[in-house]
């Protein structure tokens, strides 16, 4: 327990600067300020976003903000589809446009398909809720990402489990880029995820 807390205290270190304005990403009713890229299919619905893709693991879709951030805090709830491998995740200071992932990516997938909640870049830079144990399965969960420099910091439902710093980061990591939602098939089943509440505080903005 004690080390636990002692986890938490530090990780509540990258807190939001006091009066920094959060800045809301999705008005709940139109996907005015987003673009799709790929073949996935984007849709508002009950105020959210829901995402889905045909069952073909080889099919992928991103839907991306039009505004681009370089260090940022972002807060979201997200829930995903249970059947199979489908996969879904948050593109980090993604390449505008692009269909191809630029950057890191907070992958949201289920444990038990081995697409932990954490930090994926080509390969696992941190499994976070490696083991399933925070996630809440067809439930909504509160995910917190900040992202300063080569820092990247995770919570999930308000526990935190990842903390990595690129030793080596790639210019393009660290440069602004845009907010991505990614979504790949599941093996012949119609996978979907849905996004609520999106929130972001740009730490780069001058007063």
């Amino acid at each position: 327990m004690r080390t636990f807390i002692l986890l938490a205290a530090l990780f509540s270190l990258g807190s939001v600067p006091v009066g920094a304005e959060k800045i809301a990403l999705f008005d709940g009713k139109s996907l005015n300020g987003w673009q799709s890229v790929g073949s996935a299919k984007w849709r508002v619905e009950d105020g959210m976003i829901v995402g889905g893709q045909d069952g073909d693991p080889r099919k992928s879709g991103i839907l991306m903000t039009t505004r681009s951030f370089k260090d940022f805090e972002l807060e979201l709830e997200f829930m995903i589809d249970e059947h199979g491998k489908y996969n879904s995740g948050v593109y980090l200071r993604h390449g505008p446009g692009e269909g191809r992932q630029r950057g890191y990516q907070v992958n949201i997938g289920r444990g038990a398909a081995e697409e932990y909640v954490g930090l994926h870049y080509k390969k696992w830079l941190d499994k976070g809720d490696e083991k399933d144990e925070i996630r809440k399965p067809l439930q909504w969960n509160h995910l917190r990402i900040r992202a300063v420099g080569a820092h990247i910091q995770v919570w999930l439902n308000s526990q935190p489990i990842v903390d990595y710093t690129d030793p080596e980061p790639k210019p393009e990591h660290v440069a602004a880029g845009v907010i991505g939602f990614q979504t790949y098939g599941a093996e012949g089943h119609a996978g979907w995820v849905k996004f609520r509440k999106l929130a972001i505080v740009d730490l780069a903005a001058k007063d």
